[in-house]
């Protein structure tokens, strides 16, 4: 990506103040990581812009009805479903993930529309007698929900689309206003969805998505006194430099991972390979709640080693757009390259590259490698792309130790028949979730979902759970 001054034949997206389009002399070039083509070009906003922004993606005087915001995001939903192919092959060409992912990924955003049209139409107060002690009185407390005064989200490049909704539909179904700043990676889905929410009737003053440099925008949107909320998807880094520059504002941080996949020795092991290799390899392995280690009991490491290679060689590595390819791109060569050292260096250190590894610019082959040291670069930090270490473990408490010895605590998948080690993994892993018999990251766009440690303060997302942070609670009582 570049920023240019120069004249394109391809489409060329602005900026939405509030509704308003925003085109400038600065432009920044999205290419496509697959083959290096221009995908798109976005007009770059400053900090005046941003600005401008923040004073017009207000709260209106008069609200929206709960019925309103579940017609919006309804209709959103019906829109997106009509326009899966067109918003697939957007996510495809900013982002190199294969269409089926990016199929799916629309279908994923269409989830997250449903639900939180659903959470717009309930009510959300409380009651509270207040004549149940001694000190009480003949009253009743009553609780309801008011939105945020503004709300700044900050989206990343794996998910273009249903990271976004995850922050956007949320914030229509609580009212609150929300300015959007996309991925600089990856900025296209996310202006098309503003888009398609402005068609499906939000008023544009609850809505701004804005690009630019992090000097001139980021960063003083994170500061500003009037965003009460920051959301941010992102890396460790860039989470803890919010929370160090934010102010005394709200903060929801859903950061990094290092999932693990435990298989214990009494496992299904068909379950298990196909568990691993959709874990592993799904989206590119591009997921905070990909499967970064696999944990294999040293009864069956060698019987699923071989299983889990022979799987491996179904996951075909190519064109992005070829129907028949299972894993595209990373995000662009950097990434590949960063990826291709780190598991080089394992091997150095003792590791032995079973399958895979092969590269060509930001494509990198699924690789499979065995007797990966549990100190090497690849497995205690965040290895972000279709890498799969196996590493032996002896027992329960020893998967537990390896799981928690890592700075991050976002999710867990345990593969076992056996409940007793079910539980005991799932109370001593220090994660956000423990999916027993599925991947770290199964989970539904409304049930609660973050880390703890380096993956986050503990603040869920979600839709239910967004919602919640996206408002204050205001208690009122009357006599009674």
């Amino acid at each position: 990506m570049s920023t240019t001054t120069a004249p394109s034949k391809v489409r060329e997206w602005p900026c939405y103040i509030a509704g308003k389009p925003l085109t400038t002399g600065r432009w920044l070039d999205v290419h496509y990581p697959y083959n290096g083509e221009l995908a798109g070009r976005v007009a770059m906003a400053g900090r005046a812009d941003l600005e401008a922004a923040i004073a017009g993606t207000h709260l209106p005087k008069e609200p929206l009805t709960r019925y309103r915001r579940y017609e919006i995001l309804e209709t959103a939903r019906r829109l997106l479903g009509e326009r899966t192919e067109q918003f697939a092959n957007l996510i495809r060409s900013e982002s190199g993930l294969c269409i089926r992912e990016t199929r799916y990924e629309v279908g994923r955003a269409q989830d997250v529309l449903q639900f939180a049209a659903i959470e717009s139409l309930k009510d959300d107060g409380q009651i509270f007698s207040c004549d149940i002690s001694p000190q009480g009185k003949a009253r009743k407390i009553f609780t309801l929900r008011e939105p945020l005064q503004l709300v700044a989200a900050i989206t990343p490049f794996n998910h273009p689309l249903n990271q976004v909704a995850h922050k956007v539909a949320p914030a229509v179904a609580a009212g609150a206003p929300m300015i959007l700043k996309p991925s600089h990676k990856t900025p296209l889905s996310a202006i098309a969805f503003v888009e398609l929410l402005y068609e499906a009737g939000l008023p544009q003053h609850l809505l701004s998505v804005i690009i630019g440099p992090r000097d001139e925008v980021t960063t003083p949107l994170v500061q500003h006194d009037k965003v009460e909320l920051v959301t941010i998807t992102s890396s460790v880094n860039a989470g803890k430099q919010v929370a160090k520059t934010a102010g005394y504002k709200k903060l929801c941080l859903e950061l990094g991972g290092n999932s693990e996949l435990i298989v214990l020795d009494d496992a299904d092991m068909e379950m298990a390979v196909e568990l691993a290799a959709e874990g592993c390899y799904r989206n590119s392995g591009q997921r905070c709640t990909a499967v970064k280690r696999l944990l294999i009991h040293e009864k069956i490491l060698d019987e699923f080693t071989e299983k889990f290679v022979a799987k491996t060689k179904e996951y075909i590595c190519g064109d992005p757009a070829d129907p028949k390819t299972k894993v595209g791109t990373v995000i662009d060569e950097e990434a590949a390259i960063y990826l291709e050292r780190v598991y080089k260096q394992a091997v150095k250190e003792g590791a032995k590259l079973l399958y895979g590894g092969r590269r060509e610019g930001a494509l990198l082959e699924p690789t499979v490698i065995g007797n990966v040291p549990r100190y090497t670069e690849m497995v205690c930090e965040e290895s972000f792309g279709p890498l799969a270490p196996i590493m032996s473990i002896r027992d329960v408490d020893d998967a537990i130790e390896l799981a928690n010895a890592t700075a991050f605590g976002l999710s867990s998948g345990v593969v076992t028949n056996n409940l007793d080690s079910a539980i005991r993994l799932v109370k001593g892993i220090r994660t956000g979730t423990v999916n027993i018999n599925a991947v770290p990251g199964y989970r539904i766009e409304s049930s609660p979902f973050g880390g703890v440690k380096d993956s986050g303060l503990g603040i869920k997302e979600g839709v239910i759970e967004s919602i919640k942070y996206m408002t204050n609670v205001k208690t009122f009582s009357l006599p009674w």
